[in-house]
């Protein structure tokens, strides 16, 4: 309780002082190492302590072992100020080597531990995470640039994945079947596949791998983390988190593995790796196209968390209200930044010219700035080259024929730190080419629609499938949208945001997006293999379908 005081104390005081910067200048996420004295670290010394991160860190483990690393050292950098904050010696290809030695040889121990022994080692890492909630919610804020409750929102979402995970633990079973032949029983069995290897994005540095580590471990796999290589830092805390509590209940070292590493070299190891008998992957459709294909040539199993292009449909017959707030934290929440962000939004023609002042009002008092500091909105894109982005994309819908409605420009000032942008809508064809990719940035497409079957039939139009909804007061309506000629994304929801799931159902889309599901429902199905079982307990051997071959 001391501890979790002490944080809140120290987040008032390290969070609340800093003041608005924007950015201008160009620079690699990564720049070369620098001194002691032009590191942020001491301006978050306490809580980046707490979680025993340092200037100088090491940025790979196995589970209750120390941090090594022999690879290049990186700086993190802050997205708000542009500045180093800690440096992490990363990992060689022979430091890799050792790391997936030790995870493969640990999956035997782990995995003939019982499901609810498993489960409650990960009970106690939830209670662990409980403590560290606040430090490492910050340290998710500060290395991302999400603004501070969805950091801390995000270290909730492993704790609640790690819940779930202490009843699973109990509850995943296989179904009994009825034989056609008499004295058999027919049934499925499901044990773990192996070592589960985990590539991570930037933009949920701890969520994602919250989904995979706690339901691919408590279904009996071990697990290898590789993170983002901008965002480490969060990566080393949350490890240091799990290695101590598998420490403390004797888990044979390696159970779970951390490599931070830099370039493709060691990704590509590890996805070509035939000990990683599931390689689940977040990232873009561009290189998770690549992932998918490789795993698949060594007959590996592939989780494939893709691009998005996520749309809100708003009805006449709607709560404009909900729709409206609903819409806000859909398309600013995370600077755009969410593969469910909301991208395309489509307004029956009757309240359009309603609607979209309301919504430019909204956009108007979004606060930017400092993502710790209380009160902000939107806090920068996480690098430099998402700003880039960003500008190209808003260069090309004006191309088309689009119209800035509200924002469309890089914030500027005198030190030319940060990366913030405005919040942007723009009014377009949904023809434009544009319009058909995942932007990844704060730009909202406004099209104005006739009916509700327009909208969903340009709500399928595009190649990705993750996250959809509609605002809607008409049952018909919403039975449609979940049904046969409904929505065909794999998150299809009715007056709520396309962001924001909760861990119980299954996260996941289809076509481009890949088709994994994580998290809750019945995704622990891919953590594991299937058995068809045929018992005979009788003295005889009827054979199937009849058959005789014989006496």
């Amino acid at each position: 309780i001391m501890r979790r005081v002490s944080c809140l104390k120290r987040l008032a005081s390290q969070g609340g002082k800093r003041s608005f910067v924007c950015n201008k200048r160009g620079a690699s996420f990564y720049s070369s190492t620098s001194s002691s004295g032009d590191l942020e670290y001491n301006k978050h010394k306490g809580l980046l302590t707490d979680l025993d991160i340092h200037p100088d860190n090491k940025g790979v483990n196995i589970s209750g072992g120390e941090f090594f690393g022999n690879g290049p050292t990186v700086e993190s950098i802050n997205p708000t100020t542009g500045r180093p904050i800690a440096r992490i010696q990363t990992a060689s290809l022979e430091d890799y080597n050792k790391v997936i030695t030790a995870t493969d040889a640990a999956f035997e121990d782990w995995a003939a531990i019982p499901a609810p022994h498993r489960g409650e080692i990960l009970r106690q890492l939830g209670d662990e995470l409980r403590k560290y909630k606040n430090p490492l919610g910050y340290l998710v804020s500060l290395e991302v640039g999400k603004i501070l409750p969805e950091g801390l929102g995000e270290v909730q979402e492993f704790i609640d994945v790690l819940d779930y995970s202490v009843g699973l633990s109990r509850s995943f079973s296989g179904a009994i079947l009825p034989s056609e032949r008499p004295n058999h029983t027919l049934l499925e069995t499901w044990n773990p596949l192996g070592l589960l290897s985990c590539i991570t994005a930037f933009n949920f540095p701890v969520a994602v791998y919250g989904w995979n580590m706690g339901i691919g471990m408590v279904t009996g796999n071990t697990s290898l983390w590789k993170p983002a290589d901008s965002t480490l830092l969060c990566s080393i805390a949350t490890q240091k988190i799990i290695s101590e509590v598998f420490k403390r209940n004797k888990v044979k070292n390696g159970a779970a593995g951390l490599v931070c590493a830099q370039g493709p070299e060691i990704a590509q190891a590890l996805v070509d790796d035939e000990r990683s008998k599931i390689v689940s992957f977040t990232g873009s459709t561009h290189i998770g196209r690549k992932v998918g294909v490789q795993v698949a040539k060594r007959f590996g199993r592939s989780i494939l968390e893709l691009g998005g292009n996520n749309s809100i449909i708003v009805l006449k017959d709607g709560n404009l209200e909900l729709a409206l707030r609903s819409v806000l934290f859909a398309s600013v929440g995370t600077a755009g930044m969410r593969c469910t962000s909301c991208r395309r939004l489509f307004i029956q023609s009757e309240i359009y010219d309603q609607f979209v002042p309301k919504l430019i009002a909204a956009y108007k008092q979004v606060q930017i700035g400092d993502p710790l500091q209380p009160g902000t909105l939107m806090g920068p894109l996480h690098k430099q080259a998402l700003v880039q982005n960003y500008e190209d994309c808003i260069k090309q819908a004006l191309s088309h024929g689009g119209k800035i409605l509200y924002g469309g420009k890089k914030l500027d000032n005198k030190n030319n730190t940060g990366n913030f942008v405005e919040p942007t809508i723009i009014e377009i064809s949904h023809e434009a080419d544009i319009v058909q990719t995942e932007t990844f940035a704060p730009v909202l497409w406004v099209i104005k629609v006739n009916s509700f079957e327009e909208a969903i039939k340009l709500n399928n139009k595009v190649k990705q499938g993750l996250s959809s909804s509609v605002f809607t007061e008409d049952h018909k309506k919403v039975w449609e949208w979940i049904g046969t000629k409904g929505s065909d994304c794999g998150i299809v929801n009715v007056n709520v945001p396309t962001s924001g799931a909760e861990i119980g159902g299954a996260f996941g889309g289809n076509k481009e997006t890949g088709g994994g599901r994580e998290s809750g429902g019945d995704s622990w199905k891919q953590y594991m293999r299937r058995g068809t079982c045929t018992i005979n307990y009788g003295k005889q051997l009827p054979l199937a379908q009849g058959i005789n071959f014989g006496s």
